[in-house]
């Protein structure tokens, strides 16, 4: 994937190797005035900053502990996908007269406290749409790699749009209209309304990438293929029977191997989102078959 040169993102807060369970920060009046100066100084709001100190995340000004050259290219690597989503985005937003407001991707180690609750590392990549963040743990490349069997950049390119994809869904009013559903459908009808909401995000993966290729050229030989493969090996049915031999199909979450490539490789070829749009919002999705 062709990504060095391109402006990266801004919207990222770095909290590697800080953790998710610290402690609060009692302020004080004299403590509240220093926090509110330093945050003036190094151009922060001071109000965010306050905010974060008083339930213990850390700000985005902070610096990140120390890390590895290879860990450096990846977390640049990564904000560039996203400042790459923000301009795909923010024109197809425009297209139809609306206004895209970007995600934040927030890095971290071992565990984090998103404003859906502490998370660990093994969850893999998140969005929350309480706090409208992104949350990924960098060594999950390595893993994809290595564990999964998706190696490439471009797979990890696919991972954050499909993040990115959630953040779309939850703009859109998509992922409230699924939410709301809770509690007036059976669960198994609510399982598959999450499924597709998962297989959704795979669609819009592909749509970014589809207008990413068109604008900035990012593709290489072999890199859609890659998207494809990081597909197929984190289908439900393919985790399972690796992970116990047998797939239970009323256990999935986000689909199966063959229904995430499809979504994706048909996002990617059409580029297409009307039916995402105001006057069919989300009618497509709702109704069509898995």
């Amino acid at each position: 994937m062709r990504w060095k040169g391109r402006q990266a993102s801004r919207n990222i807060e770095d909290r590697r190797g800080r953790g998710g369970r610290g402690k609060g920060m009692a302020l004080g009046g004299m403590g509240t005035i220093i926090v509110v100066v330093i945050a003036l100084l190094l151009g922060a709001d001071p109000m965010t900053v306050l905010d974060m100190a008083s339930q213990g995340q850390p700000p985005a000004l902070e610096q990140s502990a120390t890390t590895t050259p290879a860990d450096d290219e990846a977390a640049q690597f990564a904000a560039t996908v996203l400042g790459d989503t923000e301009r795909v985005w923010g024109e197809l937003f425009q297209q139809y007269g609306q206004q895209y407001r970007p995600t934040t991707m927030v890095y971290f180690t071992g565990n984090v406290r998103s404003g859906c609750g502490l998370a660990s590392s093994g969850v893999g990549p998140f969005y929350c749409p309480a706090d409208q963040k992104v949350y990924l743990d960098l060594s999950f490349f390595r893993e994809l790699s290595d564990r999964f069997g998706a190696p490439g950049d471009f797979a990890q390119a696919y991972v954050i749009a499909h993040e990115v994809g959630h953040h779309i869904q939850h703009l859109l009013g998509i992922s409230g209209m699924v939410h709301r559903a809770r509690g007036k459908v059976s669960q198994a009808e609510y399982n598959e309304l999450s499924v597709r909401l998962e297989l959704q995000a795979d669609f819009l993966a592909g749509v970014w990438a589809h207008h990413a290729h068109k604008r900035f050229d990012i593709l290489e030989p072999g890199d859609l293929e890659e998207a494809l493969n990081a597909a197929d090996k984190i289908g439900d049915d393919t985790l399972q029977k690796r992970a116990k031999g047998y797939a239970d199909q009323e256990s999935f979450t986000h689909g199966t191997s063959a229904q995430r490539v499809r979504w994706f490789k048909l996002g990617f070829d059409t580029g297409d989102i009307n039916g995402l749009t105001s006057g069919g919002l989300g009618d497509t999705f709702c109704k069509d078959q898995l």
